[in-house]
This record gives structure tokens, C-alpha cells and sequence, in this order.
């Protein structure tokens, strides 16, 4: 079995390169996804939502992971284009049954206001 992180960082990876087939093998089907905007449950919901993301962004690059046993942290830059040019994440993955079951993404909001 894989580890959390090593499963963690394909994610990323995955989803830096658009690749939603990838993406798509890593998730649970009871998976849950919540960032300060919004909660998404379910597996295509997920996948929907990650597939906006994914047209919105220019580079997703990973900067540190740590990982235990049932959960891994993933911090991350993306470039949005009129945006942010790097915009800093965290994101805590649980797992469950060797995929991601939950996603808690945290950003700071204030680059996605109009002006800043």
C-alpha cells in the first residue's frame, strides 16, 4: 500500500498537469471537500469541482508534505492568471481504504476579492 504522502503528492501531480483521469483514481467515493468557499461531497462532485480548478490555474507547484499514517498535509503554490501570481494553500487529505476520503483546503480569500 502506498503511503499517505506518496498519495498525497501523485494528487497534486495529477492535478498540476490537468490530469483528471489520474485524479480520479485517488479519490475515495464517499470523499468530501471543503475550502472557505465552499463543501463539495461525493466522488463526481469532486471531480466537477476539481475540474474548474483546473481552468483556472496556470502552475500548481508542491513546496512541503508531511504525512502519518491516515492523513498527509500538502502546501502548495498555484499561479491564477488576473489573480495571484502565487497563491499559497494547505491542504489536510484524510484517507480512508488506501484513497483520499477528505480534503480541508485553507487559503487566504483575500486575493479573490475584486482589486486585491
Amino acid at each position: 500500500m502506498k503511503s499517505t504522502i506518496s498519495t498525497a503528492v501523485a494528487y497534486y501531480t495529477a492535478l498540476g498537469q490537468k490530469n483528471m483521469e489520474e485524479v480520479k483514481k485517488y479519490l475515495h467515493p464517499d470523499i468530501q471537500f471543503t475550502d472557505p468557499q465552499e463543501k463539495v461531497i461525493g466522488k463526481e462532485a469532486v471531480l466537477t469541482a476539481a475540474q474548474g480548478f483546473t481552468g483556472i490555474f496556470k502552475t500548481l507547484t508542491i513546496h512541503a508534505k508531511f504525512g502519518s499514517e491516515d492523513q498527509a498535509m500538502i502546501v502548495y503554490d498555484v499561479e491564477i492568471p488576473g489573480f495571484a501570481k502565487n497563491l499559497r494553500a494547505a491542504s489536510l487529505l484524510s484517507f480512508k481504504e488506501g484513497r483520499i476520503s477528505k480534503i480541508d483546503l485553507i487559503y487566504d480569500t483575500r486575493c479573490l476579492e475584486e482589486g486585491k
